[in-house]
């Protein structure tokens, strides 16, 4: 049960925003089983133009990829967690940490992307392909947005200090931040693991 005397949990503005953004996370839900089901559809009957994911798929970048978003997880939780001992310091700390690892895993992916692009892989040439692009694009976008919002929390908390009012706004990022790690388990698993095996 959720403790109501942590700082998080002060306000009844914050507690509202909460409940408005775990309605959030069920269309969130809805919009990625989509493009899952898409993909997996696309996995098995799709067009891959000749370019096979068990050639192209290098498994050491995406391993990387994988560490560094599911250690942002764990650190946004050490952030969360001295946020909620109204540890302004170590709280800013790990949730730079893990700024700093959503930009590692950004930065991976869009490598991951231009290489891709080289070998002659893009969206255009088939099926397969544009559902692949389309996922992992949408998930790119939205750990994008993600890094955007944590940094003007934390500007703001630098600016106003750590109070009620900005409190549930680091617990809710941190709550969308674990969404897109559930999120990139499945991807890494459905799109990854499988294509390593079977492709086509």
């Amino acid at each position: 049960m959720h403790d109501t005397k942590t700082i998080d949990a002060q306000s009844h503005e914050g507690n509202l925003n909460k409940f408005g953004f775990w309605i959030f996370l069920t269309a969130e839900f809805s919009l990625f089983g989509t493009l899952f089901a898409t993909l997996l559809i696309m996995q098995h009957g799709g067009d891959y133009a000749g370019k096979l994911t068990t050639d192209l798929f290098e498994m050491p970048l995406v391993l990387l990829m994988t560490f560094a978003l599911l250690i942002s997880s764990y650190t946004c939780g050490i952030s969360i967690y001295y946020m909620r001992k109204e540890k302004q310091k170590l709280m800013m700390i790990w949730m730079i940490i893990t700024l700093l690892l959503g930009i590692l895993f950004v930065g991976l992916e869009i490598y991951e992307f231009a290489h891709y692009a080289h070998q002659g892989v893009t969206p255009q040439i088939g099926s397969y392909w544009s559902s692949f692009f389309i996922l992992l694009g949408t998930h790119g976008v939205h750990v994008s947005l993600g890094i955007g919002w944590v940094i003007c929390l934390l500007i703001q908390v630098a600016m106003r200090g750590l109070n009620k009012d900005n409190a549930p706004k680091l617990f809710i990022v941190s709550l969308y931040w674990h969404f897109l790690d559930v999120v990139w388990v499945f991807i890494f698993t459905a799109v990854y693991l499988i294509g390593m095996v079977y492709s086509g």
